[in-house]
């Protein structure tokens, strides 16, 4: 599964005029599909799961191209990305653990923030 998610990445990555804004999108999107689930808790939260595992998937893919033998981005850079992505890992399965609203803020917020900065 994480297989085919990479590689449609790859192929989408390759066709889009600039990459950034693919994973600003991306981003994006997750966000806003967590923020749905927060704001609307009592009728959203069975969409919980699926929407979590959508960002999980969506930042596996992208620490693994940032911190991957082939990204041209600084040494310390991949390693606040690689930072970010295990707090972004621990915080989903601690949601998924035990969840609630406002577990999801954070993860809602770094999403947009981050997408934020791709855009610039």
């Amino acid at each position: 599964m994480y297989q085919q998610a990479a590689q449609a990445y790859r192929q989408t990555n390759r066709t889009v005029a600039n990459p950034r804004d693919l994973e600003s999108g991306l981003l994006l999107r997750a966000a806003a599909r967590l923020q749905a689930i927060s704001d609307d808790w009592a009728t959203n939260e069975k969409d919980l799961d699926h929407a979590l595992t959508f960002n999980r998937k969506l930042w596996t893919i992208l620490v693994s191209f940032a911190t991957g033998e082939t990204s041209e981005l600084p040494h310390e850079l991949q390693e606040n990305i690689a930072n970010l992505a295990t707090f972004i890992f621990k915080r989903t399965m601690d949601t998924m653990i035990e969840p609630t609203p406002e577990k999801l803020t954070v993860l809602i917020n770094i999403n947009r923030a981050i997408a934020a900065g791709l855009r610039n």
